[in-house]
């Protein structure tokens, strides 16, 4: 269905948008990117340059290759320049409303064959085809931000998506070099799904003060290995992001307390303390401060580590027994999405499903919420004594 002469259109030049042109770009394919902004498309023009001599400097890539990639692609301010396209990603503002105007414009100027993709990281695929006639053209096609160097690309049809239009689309993101995994049309898909325990079982523990932000931190690196703690990674995504994506998943779950936003990073969100980006998260990252020290107890660290742990290796049941995506591929976007050590389900399987449920029934015994309701997978699980793999 797609070959290298495919001309792939993004919509939207911002940081999101620029990288996923640069990649199918690199791969040989002619991109076009659209923006309404005329200083945006300069400054993303002005990026890429800078990006591609970096990668010369580095010698990742060749100055001949350099130039190639920049005639590959036109930085445009017309839709109608995406009539020849034979996909087009969008990468705007994460609203519904306005993704669906753009889609409707964007199907009366291309061809009957061209591919419509969102790359939007929690709304619905199926409510933004909703509003194309021919909504079977339409799926997700999730990058992880940076485009340019995260490997992870979600591949999501929605349910009027033509059957077999998800596996052309994989062949062909595979073929720009990217790790691609097929996930159902829900919340989050599968790792802005299963990863907000990280984020919100770390704010629960915080907000109860059983420790501190430091010495979680500390505790999810020094016990689970993690690269980042889950404070320090919220302050990098930024609370903007970070918040907004949480609170998306939690209502379009019918409010499910398992995915519940947390208080004070709301506050924070409130007060404009959007992380590193602008100096100030749950870290204070003006010039000359000094983190601060977290308590080093294992007892503690321990049992931080393995409360967050539970909850993460829970989600992932749940997505496998909702078959959400395959074991492999849930266990894949996680390790290549977010970076996380091992994949959850093999994690599970290491520590073995009855004492993760254990885990999950001592908070729930403890708490009374729904908030740590077992999966029924990892309960029957436990139950036949038997691992994920």
């Amino acid at each position: 269905m797609f070959s290298k002469d495919s001309v792939i259109g993004v919509i939207g030049s911002g940081a999101m948008g620029a990288g996923i042109a640069q990649v199918a770009a690199t791969a040989g394919h002619i991109v076009n990117v659209y923006d309404n902004n005329v200083k945006s498309l300069e400054k993303a023009q002005a990026n890429l340059k800078a990006s591609l001599t970096k990668l010369v400097e580095k010698q990742k890539i060749s100055a001949d290759q350099s130039q190639s990639i920049s005639k590959n692609i036109n930085f445009v301010s017309d839709l109608n320049s995406f009539s020849k396209c034979n996909l087009v990603i969008e990468a705007i503002v994460e609203n519904l409303e306005v993704k669906q105007k753009v889609f409707s414009d964007l199907e009366k100027i291309v061809s009957a064959t061209c591919v419509l993709a969102t790359n939007t990281s929690s709304l619905s695929i199926t409510s933004i085809a909703s509003a194309c006639t021919k909504p079977e053209r339409v799926l997700g096609i999730h990058f992880f931000n940076p485009a340019t160097i995260m490997p992870l690309v979600e591949i999501i049809p929605g349910i009027a998506t033509k059957q077999n239009l998800a596996g052309d689309v994989k062949k062909l993101i595979d073929s720009w070099g990217k790790v691609t995994v097929i996930t159902k049309d829900t919340p989050g898909f599968i790792v802005n799904r299963v990863a907000r325990p990280f984020y919100s079982e770390a704010l629960r523990i915080y907000e109860e003060n059983i420790a501190d932000i430091p010495t979680i931190d500390w505790a999810m690196k020094e016990f689970g290995g993690f690269k980042m703690g889950p404070f320090e990674l919220m302050d990098l995504i930024g609370h903007d992001v970070n918040y907004i994506v949480t609170e998306t998943v939690w209502k379009q779950f019918y409010f499910d307390p398992r995915f519940k936003p947390a208080l004070s990073q709301k506050r924070l969100l409130e007060a404009g303390f959007l992380g590193k980006k602008n100096g100030k998260g749950f870290y204070n990252y003006a010039e000359g401060t000094a983190p601060p020290e977290p308590n080093k107890d294992p007892a503690i660290g321990k049992l931080i580590f393995t409360r967050v742990l539970a909850l993460l290796i829970n989600e992932a049941a749940d997505s496998l027994y909702y078959k959400i995506a395959s074991k492999e591929d849930i266990d894949l976007a996680m390790t290549k999405g977010v970076n996380y050590p091992k994949g959850l389900l093999k994690w599970a399987d290491e520590i073995g499903p009855k004492n993760v449920l254990q885990t999950m029934m001592v908070l729930y015994d403890l708490y009374q919420e729904d908030r740590y309701r077992p999966s029924v997978l990892l309960k029957q699980m436990a139950l036949q004594n038997k691992g994920f793999y």
